[in-house]
């Protein structure tokens, strides 16, 4: 798994975003199992790169979902 970015994101297909956001959410549901458990994440900062890049992947569909993704990029 990595941190894309707007770019990266945006040059995907719409099925390999979707692939990416499922796979993204796995790890986050994953990690946040570990700190609730009382167990120590190797890398702390993770949560928050997952976050993100979740984020990032949901902003380029509702772009994509209202047409504006086309006009970004001009």
């Amino acid at each position: 798994m990595s941190i894309f970015r707007m770019e990266e994101l945006r040059s995907m297909s719409e099925k390999e975003r979707r692939e990416e956001l499922e796979s993204l959410m796995k790890d986050l549901l994953r990690e946040r199992g570990i700190i609730a458990t009382g167990g120590a994440p190797e890398n702390p900062g993770r949560v928050g790169e997952i976050r993100r890049t979740i984020a990032r992947i949901k902003t380029v569909q509702r772009e994509e979902q209202r047409g504006m993704a086309r006009e970004k990029r001009k």
